[in-house]
């Protein structure tokens, strides 16, 4: 997901879907998941070279990301669509735009508590951690370095660092994450009910709609097998005055003033497949390394003054 806060940063964008081409490009792209230049060349009815300054464009919007793959033909390269959504702020957020923030990221493996059930394991770039389906090693040492992590029903849960200054309360929590479902193998169609919670309460529940393994993910190393879990969809989650909200879409009227947050304050966010969801199907956590957007949990907290 592609967030632009307001729509002066989203110029670049603009400007780049402006084009006729540039949209046949990008429906190309989503129907054929990937495509090299003279693939794309070819079905356009254009030159490379008249291609190459489409693409830039597209590229330097983080609409697009190109990829160079080694061939026995030389270095080609490899196109594909870098976003899964975009969300646009018309009318910009008081919370974030008034009051100060913190921002933070959480890697993956930094959980501070969990309680899973196989199918489960982590990973991290290198190799596996310890061995798959073995809930026990979700509290071996090197859980820590995990860029990607899995389960069928359960959860994990991370303390948000709180940074805050003295004297201030929280009034908004933004968390950006890529995740999706776990399935046997992968199953692009394998819904999963996941729930989110701060501090033991209930948010709401975004159910993902598979475990997506078609193409590698552009950051999955390459060792990593091809029929595991390779990319998830980048959602963002935020809790204010206002209620809970997934990618600008509210889920439920639980609202920050319920949690009272302060500077001094615990803030633990929970990632959770309930046993009597609906659809139990599973949770994977893309970090670092891992998936398409090459991250940990982002975690963005906006503070005013308590008096």
């Amino acid at each position: 997901m592609l967030h632009i806060k307001n729509l002066d940063d989203g110029m670049d964008v603009f400007k780049a879907l402006g084009s006729e081409l540039r949209v046949r490009i990008i429906k190309l792209l989503l129907e054929h998941k990937e495509m090299n230049m003279n693939e794309l060349a070819a079905a356009l009815g254009v030159t490379n070279g008249a291609l190459t300054s489409h693409i830039k464009q597209l590229s330097d919007a983080g609409l697009v990301t190109v990829l160079t793959e080694r061939s026995g033909h030389g270095n080609q390269k490899l196109c594909r669509v870098g976003v899964d959504k975009l969300l646009v702020d018309i009318q910009t957020d008081e919370s974030e735009n008034a009051q100060n923030v913190c921002e933070t990221e959480i890697p993956i493996g930094h959980y501070s508590d969990y309680s899973v059930f196989p199918t489960c394991g982590l990973s991290t770039t290198e190799k596996l951690v310890g061995v798959v389906d073995d809930p026990r090693y979700f509290a071996y040492p090197d859980r820590t370095q995990a860029g990607i992590l899995w389960f069928t029903r359960g959860y994990v849960e991370y303390i948000i660092p709180n940074l805050l200054p003295s004297g201030t309360k929280v009034e908004q929590i933004t968390l950006s994450v890529e995740m999706s479902s776990e399935a046997p193998g992968v199953n692009n169609d394998w819904p999963s009910d996941i729930s989110f919670l701060l501090n033991d309460v209930k948010l709401g529940t975004w159910t993902s709609p598979g475990d997506f393994g078609d193409i590698r993910g552009i950051f999955t190393p390459g060792w990593w097998f091809p029929n595991w879990n390779q990319y998830g969809l980048l959602k963002m989650i935020v809790v204010n005055r206002k209620g809970t909200f997934i990618d600008g879409l509210k889920i439920s009227d639980v609202g920050i003033d319920r949690f009272a947050l302060d500077y001094k304050s615990t803030i633990r966010f929970k990632f959770q497949v309930a046993d009597d969801a609906k659809n139990v199907g599973g949770l994977t956590l893309f970090g670092s390394g891992f998936g398409n957007y090459d991250q940990g949990i982002k975690a963005r907290i906006a503070y005013k003054s308590i008096s």
